[in-house]
């Protein structure tokens, strides 16, 4: 099948074509021809300020395949992502079972296997994310896992990751850390301070990430291995970060799109789905974030993807589980809160992703496999329910106005189109 898409302005900072407006044919999953005006029989795809860019890619979303998939499969995950703007997502190891064992890891991929979006695992650092028992990662790693977390199961035991962290070393692979001390956090709710106070809840201490951060850079620096922190929301963090970079360091930040857009005093209502680990911080953490991002402290932007069912999060505040929705808004909050232009969003949402996790970069040429996002950074629009294709809807943002909208994916030969 032939697909022209007329008249979009391509935004890839590693093409030639960058910033131009051209018209693009696409046959048999490759570009055929990218030139000024193309004449073609063949289904076409246009929009009033169209823009295209290599597919974008989530490195950090819960499918909750295999083991809760009321909550959200991998055929419904893969909608909500295409329905995003994301050609690919790397999904965290928190299933049930976990993805501990090249079982598992070999599940998602055949389960996922000639689905528009293309899904990579992320195997355990340890046998039923309890941070005791290292997994026999490098099978996993020849059965296709790009990275090894224990998700939001922090590591208490630093001599375990340093271990881990020496292992993956010798493949060349990836640890990715949540960055929270437990004994400090405790039974906390959300972000220590005024607000907490105020409403009366318990307090998850900035300080808590910060610790764990400051510990991971030094065992970093001692392995010499490759480690990234999963979605910083501390100003300091982003300061710690930022000097480990500056001496050589081989560490990697993200940041979730939702901790750019909100700060904790949005929790005043006790909306469940405002609910995160890490939880949303201050005003002063958020603009520190906003830098990281700008200076490349921070360098990918992730939708920390949690569905739940309504009866994880439709109760009181204390009892309902963290996390929320987000590929389907995650650009779209990105491109209104960031301060991030159209070319620095792709470097954040595509390119620097794949980089961190050695996977292939899509690039906008004549001759290439086509792995397209389409997207309109202007266009105003208010998210509501009918743009949920996840199986849960615990969103946040259901009722907001947003400026930047993701219209479509193409990959695989096959073209998602929402318009």
């Amino acid at each position: 099948m032939s697909l022209l898409v007329k008249q979009a302005k391509i935004i890839d900072p590693n093409s030639d074509l960058n910033g131009k407006r051209m018209d693009i044919l696409l046959e048999g999953g490759k570009i055929k021809s990218i030139r000024k005006n193309i004449s073609s029989k063949g289904k076409t795809i246009t929009a009033s300020n169209l823009h295209v860019s290599p597919g974008w890619f989530d490195m950090h979303v819960n499918f909750r395949d295999p083991g809760d998939e009321h909550k959200e499969d991998l055929n419904s995950g893969c909608k909500a992502a295409a329905a995003g703007g994301f050609t690919g997502v790397a999904v965290m190891p928190g299933t049930n079972p976990p993805l501990h064992s090249k079982a598992e890891i070999e599940y998602i991929r055949n389960k996922a296997r000639g689905n528009i979006v293309d899904v990579h695992p992320i195997g355990a650092l340890s046998k039923n994310l309890e941070g005791k028992v290292m997994t026999e990662m490098y099978d996993m790693y020849q059965s296709g896992s790009v990275a090894f977390s224990d998700e939001k199961n922090p590591i208490p035991n630093a001599g375990f990751l340093s271990r881990a962290m020496l292992y993956v070393n010798g493949f060349n692979s990836l640890v990715i850390t949540h960055s929270e001390d437990k004994n400090i956090t405790l039974e906390g709710m959300m972000n220590e301070g005024e607000s907490s106070t105020s409403l009366g809840l318990n307090g998850m201490p900035s300080l808590a990430e910060e610790v764990m951060v400051t510990r991971d850079v030094y065992l970093a620096e001692y392995t010499d291995a490759r480690l990234h922190f999963a979605t910083l929301s501390s100003g300091k963090s982003v300061d710690l970060v930022r000097n480990a970079k500056r001496k050589g360091i081989k560490v990697t930040a993200e940041v979730a799109a939702h901790q750019l857009a909100l700060d904790d005093t949005a929790l005043a209502e006790f909306d469940s789905n405002l609910k995160y680990n890490p939880p949303l911080r201050t005003a002063q953490d958020i603009a520190a974030l906003k830098k990281g991002l700008a200076d490349g402290t921070i360098d990918s932007i992730c939708s920390d993807h949690c569905p739940e069912n309504v009866e994880n999060k439709a109760r009181e505040f204390d009892l309902a589980e963290f996390g929320a929705i987000g590929l389907e808004t995650a650009y779209a909050v990105a491109n209104t809160f960031s301060g991030l232009n159209p070319e620095q969003l792709v470097e954040k949402l595509c390119i620097a992703p794949r980089t961190i996790l050695k996977l292939n970069v899509p690039v906008i040429k004549t001759g290439n496999k086509a792995n397209l996002t389409f997207f309109d950074p202007k266009e105003k629009w208010t998210f509501s329910q009918k743009y949920i294709k996840s199986k849960s809807a615990n969103s946040p943002f259901i009722g907001h106005e947003f400026v930047g909208k993701a219209l479509g994916v193409y990959n695989k030969g096959k073209l998602y189109w929402a318009g």
